[in-house]
């Protein structure tokens, strides 16, 4: 009798087990609905507590987002720890003599790896991710830029960011040189002991796709923007350092070269970047 009692309990152990028909334990990092139903309904709510709304205002981003994104992708917020006290959406909005714009940084995730946390890919932390990025899943980053027509986001142009997290701020510059506008996204480096700057140059103009410059700063890592030949794109020197001393032994001059878009070295026609 204890042997027929023993197989009930077994029996029903395993049909409880499987009546969730193989769905329990996710959440919204995995299951891409709940997640979009989780973010409409705190959209939803700041709404309600936003004081005061302007048209192509962060949450028109955000909404804007959660309705015409593919699955897994994020309005990204600047860095807490180190910008702000509460979250803030990474939009800029910027004003010219006839058009109104707003940049936003946009993380997406790559598909079919587990949904990107923006939790995971923002501050000094998620800077080591590049380390191991498939655990936590993959993002990509954004820079996009929206006209805000008829009250209305009308998407322009997206520059990808090479870069998987460690988000920290952007904010709007101007070239010392020639007074080009330009957007930097910082990013936090653990790897490096330091920071890595996204520069997008205007070069023709907002509503042309932004020019890309990389500048950072670490422990023994270091560029830095140049003007080497007056032309309307930046330069930049790279520098070596003297490990055993942290002591910088050389700068290397790269120029861009307009016809094979990529930065070059008068010091070694080999020695090529791509930004």
């Amino acid at each position: 009798m204890n042997r027929y009692l023993y197989l009930l309990i077994l029996i029903a152990f395993t049909l409880v087990s499987c009546s969730d028909d193989g769905t329990k334990g996710t959440d919204a990092a995995t299951d891409s609905d709940k997640d979009k139903d989780i973010r409409k309904y705190n959209l939803e709510i700041q709404k309600e507590q936003a004081a005061k709304r302007t048209p192509c205002d962060a949450l028109s981003v955000e909404e804007f987002v959660i309705k015409n994104y593919e699955k897994g992708s994020y309005l990204v917020e600047f860095d807490k720890t180190y910008t702000y006290s509460l979250h803030k959406p990474a939009v800029l909005h910027h004003n010219t003599r006839n058009s109104k714009l707003v940049f936003a940084v946009i993380a997406k995730s790559k598909p079919g790896e587990r949904l990107v946390e923006k939790k995971n890919i923002v501050g000094y932390e998620s800077s080591f991710i590049n380390l191991d990025s498939t655990k936590l899943g993959t993002a990509f980053f954004f820079l996009t830029m929206f006209e805000c027509y008829n009250d209305e986001l009308v998407p322009v142009w997206e520059a990808e960011v090479p870069r998987h997290g460690g988000f920290n701020y952007m904010k709007m510059n101007q070239w010392s040189f020639n007074r080009t506008p330009y957007i930097t996204l910082n990013f936090e480096d653990g790897i490096i002991s330091g920071h890595r700057d996204y520069n997008y140059f205007f070069i023709d103009g907002f509503f042309e796709r932004p020019h890309l410059l990389e500048t950072y700063e670490g422990l023994v890592h270091k560029r830095t923007m140049q003007n080497f030949n007056n032309d309307k794109f930046p330069d930049y020197y790279e520098y070596r350092f003297i490990d055993s001393l942290l002591q910088v032994s050389d700068s290397i001059p790269f120029r861009w070269d307009e016809k094979r878009k990529v930065y070059h070295s008068p010091v070694n026609k080999r020695w090529i970047r791509k930004y």
